[in-house]
């Protein structure tokens, strides 16, 4: 029996075609839902934590997972946590703590710099000191882990939100998609919506979109945007067809990285580091600073058509998981 965790929408994208994967497959699997997102606990799970409240909000979410009953585990061999939040961590140390087997999924993706991404990068590091099994999307991510000397078994299977995503197809239209949250980007965000929405004045051509993270911390400096059409988060079919659909893409998001590089969209990563390393120079360009922002701009908008294989995978990621653990 596996144990699937997952807490947030990103998660729950990435593992839902692994959970349709193993039910065509016939693979016995429980879900454990631990509650950080409340507004996707629209379906069916084993179990669902209640995230307590303290003074710091990654304490609240390691706490509640650790305190958690022990009963969960009951007749589970393996425990699958996917990427690199506090619940992935805590449901990984948990799990470690009663003898249970971890399953990382998206494992080995590092920058080696603990405060970009922070808390990210540091979670996803103590994951893969107590994994047993790596599911890693390139051969990058597996390499990381063998010069760590990481312990458990190391697979290359691409990343499974690409699994979502066979049947879309894309056009080029006249809008640039922008989404901004990061938390290394939250002290400068108002310099970074300055920047956007100059170029936005300057090229009256394009259509600026922007899906308004609920952060508050994002929300407070929307009023920079004068140029841009703000609208609510979307649903993830609808982002889809946003990506899919846009020019190109101005973001600070680790996964539109993976979904933009599946449909050929440029992506200009506006952080000091990424751990997406692949895709730079081809799907991706770097912009570590609002400054360079205009010219990372001109770069990409005018050449923003590509053809190229996506590095994170071929869509088929849940199939070849499949055929790695069916036989468990």
């Amino acid at each position: 029996m596996i144990l699937i965790s997952y807490g947030t929408r990103p998660e729950w994208i990435k593992i839902k075609p692994l959970i349709d994967r193993f039910e065509k497959e016939r693979i016995p699997f429980k879900i454990l839902f631990t509650g950080q997102h409340m507004h996707i606990a629209n379906f069916d799970y084993d179990y669902a934590l209640q995230v307590d409240k303290c003074d710091n909000r990654l304490n609240e979410i390691i706490s509640s997972v650790l305190r958690s009953p022990s009963n969960i585990f009951d007749g589970v061999d393996y425990v699958l946590v996917q990427g690199d939040t506090a619940s992935t961590y805590a449901v990984g140390l948990s799990a470690f703590n009663h003898g249970v087997k971890v399953i990382h999924l998206e494992a080995g993706l590092r920058t080696y710099d603990l405060e970009n991404p922070y808390p990210e990068e540091a979670y996803r590091q103590m994951i893969s000191r107590i994994a047993n099994i790596h599911l890693c999307a390139t051969t990058n991510n597996r390499d990381f882990l063998e010069a760590e000397k990481a312990p458990g078994e190391k697979h290359v299977v691409g990343n499974t939100v690409l699994d979502n995503l066979r049947d879309v197809s894309s056009t080029y239209g006249d809008k640039v998609l922008v989404t901004m949250h990061r938390r290394e980007n939250l002290e400068i965000m108002d310099k970074w919506f300055t920047e956007l929405n100059r170029i936005a004045e300057n090229n009256r051509d394009l259509k600026f979109v922007i899906p308004m993270h609920p952060n508050p911390n994002v929300q407070k400096h929307k009023s920079l945007l004068t140029a841009f059409e703000i609208i609510e988060p979307l649903p993830y079919d609808e982002m889809i067809d946003a990506i899919a659909s846009c020019k190109f893409i101005i973001s600070d998001s680790g996964g539109i990285q993976e979904e933009a590089s599946f449909l050929n969209k440029r992506v200009i990563v506006c952080r000091k580091f990424t751990e997406r390393t692949e895709s730079i120079g081809g799907h991706s360009i770097l912009c570590t600073s609002p400054n360079d922002l205009k010219e990372r701009f001109e770069q990409v908008n005018t050449n923003f058509q590509i053809d190229l294989p996506s590095p994170y995978g071929d869509g088929f990621a849940s199939h070849k998981i499949c055929n790695i653990l069916k036989d468990r």
